[in-house]
């Protein structure tokens, strides 16, 4: 007996151990002083906060030595492990502010399974709540960050606004189930890499994901096999369960919604100030654009302000390229991104000035004016609208094409006309058999400016010559009225100016649409086939440019057969199960010249 007293008790002091153990190493994790640069800094590298389900997250923590009262903590979290990522702390901290990183679970430390966006809205906020309770806190927290790092901004306001968070700042902000993996309804293959680069380690697999040539050889294996796209990974030889797990929701379903902010409920909460930025070439403009306008619809007075201008997905996180994709950006245009988030931050938190940039609600800078504009709304950045409707007349216009083979032709643009012909109409045939050519547009045209404009199958449109400087800003719309002689299609619209001298600009990234799926995320609605049917263009990318004197608008359109993006063969299935055995007979596209785009424009 009192050798079973001595072993339970053993035992017990063991256990003691044990959790006082792993109490020291889940967020006790001593500081140690760290000089640089003639500054003293307290750092914590190995801290594991644990989430509501018992989570581990691995953060990194920076504050300045000479500080010792609580300050505001400035949180970026993210899923892209660098080992630069303390750096975004130490800035923090030389700026006045508690420094944190914190990582996806599974991530740099975390002993967790990888999981990206899943947990995300919660695990954030229990990092919030895990900073608001710590003894340097003031309980107040502002976060930043883009693209993956703007999401989990939104999401951590999924559930509910933690007291503690007085800001945030989200850039190029991903939206999953609406703006990535696909949209409209349209899954695009540069997240197949994605999954690999994110989960394969602890950090990032930048041997795989900068492996262009592997990637693009598989995309182009996929296309000339025609094998269903859900089998990418058989392709590639190599699992891809995350990829394949999104593929099991080609529609917005609950899956989705549980991890992105979608409707009232989650919107109509909001009342912290919010400071977005992204970019006229920014893929994630359409992230940043649903939240900016459902968080307008859903909250009347929503204080978010929104800065835009001729930038990428890169630029208009941080730091703007001057010249992006072969075009010189306006010098007023190259502005210091990030010091103008640390200004939003010293704002909300120190009672600094507002950024002078954020003149209002909206600020967009006129590409080609050297000049930034401002407005209180979206609505209030055009002054007029022009609408044109898809003719099947010939301007009269010739121009260089480029041609999908990547020959050099001469091709002729039909008109934008002012009035609308309801039974004309402009047809056109893909046949989805055929991979001896794509059927594209902008892919593979890596310069904003150019002398020839890539037609592919697809139709181009032109206005008139504009008889004076005109200023196009803010999002076309407009409704495509059609026919096919199957149940569904994918489509995509270009927007360009054409200038007098016969220069073909970009004015901002495609809009790209399921048909079944143009009307509604959340249910696939199958087209009837032959029978005439309207396609909403409802959420264009939005831009601003001072189209010249003698400029035209140029829309083109085409149906999507091409290795970068899922193949539509009409079915009605499952588009990642079709194949090429379903192509069948062609697809053919009756292009209604009762079609129409609205154009905005701003009058002086």
């Amino acid at each position: 007996m009192r050798v079973y007293k001595l072993l339970k008790g053993t035992i017990f002091l063991l256990l003691l151990v044990l959790v006082a153990c792993n109490s020291t190493t889940e967020a006790q994790q001593e500081p140690r002083t760290v000089n640089r640069e003639g500054k003293a800094y307290l750092v914590q590298d190995s801290v594991l906060i644990t989430t509501r389900d018992g989570a581990k997250i691995s953060a990194i923590i920076v504050r300045s030595k000479a500080e010792t009262k609580p300050q505001p903590t400035i949180l970026f979290h993210t899923i892209y492990t660098r080992k630069d990522d303390i750096n975004r702390a130490y800035e923090a901290a030389d700026k006045g502010y508690v420094g944190v990183v914190s990582y996806t679970r599974g991530k740099h430390l975390s002993p967790n399974t990888i999981t990206p966006y899943v947990h995300e809205g919660n695990d954030v906020y229990d990092v919030i709540d895990w900073i608001a309770k710590q003894e340097w806190s003031n309980a107040k927290v502002g976060m930043y960050g883009g693209s993956y790092a703007g999401f989990v901004q939104w999401a951590s306001m999924k559930e509910k606004v933690h007291p503690a968070l007085k800001t945030i700042v989200p850039s190029v902000a991903a939206a999953p189930g609406i703006a990535e993996p696909m949209e409209n309804g349209v899954y695009f293959n540069f997240h197949y890499p994605w999954w690999h680069y994110v989960t394969n380690n602890k950090t990032l697999d930048t041997t795989s994901y900068y492996n262009g040539k592997r990637w693009n050889e598989l995309y182009l294996n996929w296309y000339k096999k025609g094998v269903a796209y859900k089998r990418l990974d058989s392709l590639d030889g190599l699992p891809n369960p995350g990829f394949n797990e999104k593929l099991k929701h080609p529609t917005f379903d609950n899956y989705w919604k549980g991890m992105t902010l979608y409707n009232k409920t989650d919107f109509a909460k909001i009342d912290i100030p919010i400071l977005s930025t992204t970019g006229y070439y920014d893929g994630g403009q359409f992230g940043t654009m649903h939240y900016l306008k459902s968080h307008y619809q859903y909250h009347t007075n929503a204080e978010q302000y929104l800065l835009i201008g001729p930038y990428s997905h890169f630029g208009a996180q941080e730091h703007p390229e001057k010249h992006i994709l072969g075009y010189d950006i306006d010098p007023v245009a190259q502005i210091d991104i990030k010091a103008i988030i640390f200004q939003w931050f010293d704002y909300i938190f120190k009672g600094a000035n507002k950024p002078a940039l954020l003149k209002d609600k909206i600020n967009y800078q006129v590409m080609g004016t050297n000049t930034w504009k401002h407005a209180s709304s979206l609505d209030k950045m055009a002054t007029d609208t022009l609408k044109v409707y898809l003719s099947q007349q010939r301007s009269g216009v010739a121009f260089k094409s480029t041609y999908d083979t990547g020959n050099l032709g001469v091709n002729e643009h039909f008109s934008l006309a002012h009035t609308a012909d309801a039974s004309s109409y402009i047809e056109q045939t893909i046949d989805m058999s055929d991979r001896s050519q794509f059927s594209w547009n902008l892919s593979g045209n890596r310069n904003l400016v150019s002398n020839t404009l890539t037609v592919g199958q697809g139709f181009s449109f032109a206005t008139e010559p504009f008889e004076e400087d005109t200023e196009l800003t803010g999002a076309i719309s407009g409704v495509l009225n059609l026919s096919i002689n199957k149940k569904d299609f994918d489509c995509n619209v270009l927007l360009y100016e054409q200038t007098a001298d016969d220069q073909f600009f970009s004015l901002t990234l495609p809009f790209t649409t399921r048909a079944s799926m143009s009307k509604d995320i959340e249910n696939r609605n199958l087209l009837a086939p032959n029978e005439k049917t309207a396609i909403p263009i409802s959420n264009f990318r939005m831009t601003s440019k001072m189209l010249k004197k003698g400029s035209r608008i140029v829309v083109l359109v085409n149906g999507i057969k091409h290795p970068f993006s899922q193949i539509n063969y009409g079915t009605g299935k499952d588009v990642s199960d079709e194949t090429i055995k379903d192509a069948k007979e062609p697809l053919t596209i009756k292009w209604y010249n009762d079609s129409y785009i609205n154009i905005p424009i701003h009058k002086h």
